[in-house]
């Protein structure tokens, strides 16, 4: 009924022209086969009307007819009211307020409900006038007599009803399937209220009625008022008038089940290789597909979830994409290669849980032109991701920046906590530090604590261990905390010192067990003669081996010196 191109091309006129011609045009049509087939049936197959009386039963039939169309007209165009002056409006460019189109969407999803509704009734009133316009011409008949004819002409002009609507139904919904999205142009056609919904299970079930036990229910009425009519006829006629009928049936039935099975299926699968496309599409990567929402089932339902999982699936891409260059970003923060300077060894490394971390770690030069004198820092923010992320370079950015000119490291770190408290304050985030410098000419070491676990301190000659410790309270807290300078001096040479997060001690395995400090301390006993890389390697592979498949909770950094020749 429908033509794709003229609906893509002049939408609002088709849907004019669809609801103004070919919808009465449709309806008229598929009741007026419907009323032929049943006239047919009681006049020359059944005979529930006289022959000899055809002129008079044809004028009678037609005029019902013609007065059932009448009324159903009268009452679809005062109910398409409303969806006529809106694909008016629309046809003009005019605007339409929200009410009304809320109340046209219910409508037009409604439409084929209304219109099969409507051939109903008018099927019910012309079965009844039937029965009364029959049993004229049984008079003289017993009541028994009249009670069952009575009945065979209604039974048999409802059940003609009943398939003729459904097949008003679905051809009318598979019509206004093409112009529903037009209604709806920003979806929600499944979530719109107060609208007949025909879920796919009553489909089915109502057609398999329709289309098989209802014709098997028919016939066995129809056998039995054969064989009562063997009581006071010759069989012979009976067994004639049975094989016409049962032929009449059998054509009227495999025609409407071919009808309503292939409406049926293509209704199915039609969508159904719809979604199967578009999910192609999206598995190669273009989430621009799109499945059009076009019935009012489980169908329509799973396309309009389709559509907001590909806009999610889009988001989503473009949140990666800004995550992969987050990383970057941040990767490219990080020092790219461990620092050579002469009388230590070092070696760093970080390991995130997500895209982007909070850890951080770094190589600053220290003092004007000091080449031998290096700042070693590592960092913890709270939480992790991208708002750790961002505090991370902004703490970095500080440090570089503070580090370049005079004053102890105390004063660097107390400048920088003064700065990010500033900056932070409202949002509650802050950052535990370490942060050393070390003058392996003058063999000495400073550092700050502030609130960062204790560096640990290794001295193979003696094979004791030591934490670098002394009060400290984490970046971003308090802007007033005055930060303390410790010192060591008489580094010697196979010492080693590690800084660490806290996510490789409190790395956890499968059974929730953690990692601990104790496995660092005896590699770092076993493998003293080991480089710096390759002992933070060790590290590394032993926290592997512990955790086996479970999954890393938090950031891994770590930094390992060695004082050599």
């Amino acid at each position: 009924m429908t033509n794709d191109q003229d609906v893509k091309k002049n939408p609002w006129q088709f849907i004019n022209a669809f609801l103004k011609r070919k919808l009465p045009i449709l309806q008229i049509g598929a009741n007026l086969a419907g009323a032929g087939i049943v006239t047919l049936y009681f006049m020359f197959i059944d005979r529930g009307l006289a022959v000899a009386d055809a002129k008079k039963d044809l004028i009678v039939i037609g005029t019902m007819f013609v007065g059932l169309v009448i009324i159903a007209t009268v009452f679809l165009t005062r109910w398409e009211k409303d969806l006529i002056r809106f694909v008016d409006l629309k046809m003009h460019d005019q605007a339409v307020d929200l009410d009304l189109r809320k109340k046209v969407q219910r409508k037009i999803l409604n439409l084929p409900y209304i219109c099969s509704l409507t051939s109903l009734f008018n099927w019910f009133l012309a079965a009844n006038i039937m029965t009364i316009y029959s049993s004229n011409d049984l008079i003289e008949a017993s009541f028994a007599a009249k009670y069952f004819e009575s009945s065979r002409t209604f039974i048999g002009v409802i059940i003609a009803g009943i398939v003729t609507c459904a097949i008003v139904f679905f051809t009318v919904e598979k019509s206004c399937a093409k112009i529903w999205p037009h209604f709806f142009p920003e979806g929600g056609l499944i979530k719109t209220p107060a609208v007949f919904r025909l879920r796919l299970h009553v489909r089915m079930l109502v057609i398999f009625g329709l289309a098989s036990v209802m014709p098997i229910i028919l016939m066995a009425v129809l056998s039995y008022n054969k064989a009562r009519m063997m009581l006071v006829l010759p069989p012979q006629d009976v067994i004639g008038s049975l094989l016409y009928l049962t032929a009449f049936l059998l054509a009227v039935a495999l025609a409407t089940a071919i009808f309503l099975s292939r409406t049926f299926s293509t209704s199915i699968i039609a969508p159904v290789r719809r979604m199967e496309n578009a999910m192609i599409k999206v598995e190669e990567g273009d989430f621009t597909a799109f499945v059009p929402v076009d019935t009012n089932d489980e169908l329509g339902a799973l396309a309009e979830h389709f559509n907001q999982m590909t806009e999610g699936l889009k988001e989503r891409y473009r949140l990666r994409r800004s995550l992969d260059l987050a990383k970057e970003v941040q990767q490219n923060l990080l020092p790219k290669a461990n620092p050579v300077v002469e009388g230590l060894d070092i070696a760093g490394k970080s390991i995130y849980c997500d895209e982007t971390g909070g850890d951080y770690y770094d190589f600053i030069s220290i003092g004007d032109n000091d080449k031998q004198k290096i700042g070693v820092a590592i960092g913890d923010v709270a939480g992790h991701g991208i708002s750790s992320a961002l505090l991370m370079a902004t703490v970095r950015s500080s440090l570089r920046q503070r580090a370049s000119l005079p004053g102890s490291i105390a004063n660097i770190i107390s400048d920088i906590n003064y700065q990010l408290v500033q900056d932070v304050e409202d949002s509650g985030q802050f950052m535990t530090m370490f942060y050393l410098s070390i003058d392996p000419m003058k063999r000495n070491l400073h550092w700050v604590r502030a609130g960062h676990d204790p560096a640990i301190f290794y001295d193979p000659g003696s094979d004791s261990f030591e934490e670098l410790g002394g009060p400290g309270l984490s970046l971003g807290i308090d802007e007033n905390w005055v930060f303390e300078d410790n010192l060591k001096t008489g580094l010697t040479k196979g010492q080693i010192i590690l800084l660490c997060t806290d996510g490789i001690w409190e790395a956890r395995d499968p059974r929730g067990e953690m990692f601990g400090k104790e496995p660092i301390l005896h590699i770092l006993q076993k493998n003293s003669s080991s480089s710096a890389n390759e002992i933070l390697e060790i590290i590394l592979d032993s926290l592997n081996s512990f955790q086996k498949s479970a999954k890393i909770e938090d950031d891994i950094t770590l930094v390992v010196i060695k004082i050599v020749d």
